[in-house]
């Protein structure tokens, strides 16, 4: 009976952070921390301790985790972290960064919350603590917030609306996840700004985009001349550069197009499926498990 009501108690808190606007981390951390008895709050091994695999950031600031290490060595770890029990030691939910700053700290052990999170709950829960706490890369906060269109069911209006952030900001960020590959790696390493990668993302030919985004590297040029070498006529027509037309789904358009190889549309509520010939068009629905 006591674990029903700790689970009702955590329903409600998740409940609240993704029916309200906007969505909040904090709350729900509070929420938890506040409601769980002083006596529940247990030291876990830190080498017993799994990082959250839904985790969204891949690259952490070291000077930062440095700092919070130092701070860690003086003062302790004042807030738990919040951890589910996993079949080997504990899956962390959330605190992650004051972990590995512990562990820096030369701490082996940290306060933690066990709650029995679902998979979709510990996704969101690290989702939202590091788009509302920490500086995600440009990258790994797209990603986050394609997870959580896609997870949570939402467009981007509303995910827009619930973040307090603009429909635009939502869609630009989205939008440069259609980059090629090496050159969301050059975002996440902080070569390009998220102002050229937005610029950038705004190209139709990925081979197009490759070239100018050597041309930024080596000749050190800014949002503005990236801009103004693309709209320039002169230059647009002798490179045959095609700009995409405007598209909330072009990173959803670019994302099937590779998982179908082949060319897909989606405008006006429709998914359009480009094939050459009858065996492309088996092809594809072998893919899509249609082939009967």
């Amino acid at each position: 009976m006591e674990q029903n009501n700790k689970r009702k108690a955590l329903g409600r808190g998740l409940e609240e952070l993704f029916s309200t606007e906007p969505l909040n981390f904090e709350n729900v951390e509070t929420k938890i921390i506040e409601e769980t008895p002083k006596d529940e709050i247990i030291n876990v091994k830190i080498s017993d301790l799994r990082k959250n695999p839904y985790q969204p950031r891949k690259i952490f600031n070291e000077a930062a985790l440095d700092e919070l290490a130092e701070s860690i060595k003086q003062h302790g770890v004042f807030q738990p972290i919040i951890v589910k029990k996993s079949i080997k030691g504990y899956e962390i939910i959330a605190g992650e960064r004051r972990v590995k700053a512990s562990e820096k700290a030369g701490i082996l052990e940290v306060p933690a919350i066990v709650r029995d999170f679902t998979d979709d709950e510990m996704m969101e829960v690290a989702l939202l603590e590091n788009l509302q706490r920490e500086n995600l890369t440009p990258i790994e906060e797209a990603e986050a917030y394609k997870n959580l269109i896609e997870k949570l069911e939402l467009t981007q209006e509303k995910l827009a609306e619930r973040l307090g952030k603009s429909r635009t900001y939502i869609t630009n960020s989205l939008g440069i996840l259609t980059l090629p590959e090496e050159v969301k790696n050059l975002v996440n390493e902080k070569k390009l700004t998220m102002g050229h990668a937005k610029c950038l993302s705004k190209l139709e030919d990925k081979l197009q985009i490759k070239e100018l985004t050597d041309k930024v590297l080596t000749e050190n040029l800014s949002v503005r001349d990236l801009e103004k070498l693309i709209s320039d006529n002169d230059f647009s027509k002798r490179n045959k550069i095609k700009v995409k037309k405007s598209n909330p789904y072009n990173y959803l358009e670019d994302e099937i197009s590779e998982k179908l190889g082949t060319k897909i549309k989606i405008n006006n509520n429709k998914l359009v499926i480009t094939f050459t010939n009858d065996n492309d068009l088996n092809r594809l629905l072998e893919i899509m498990h249609l082939n009967k």
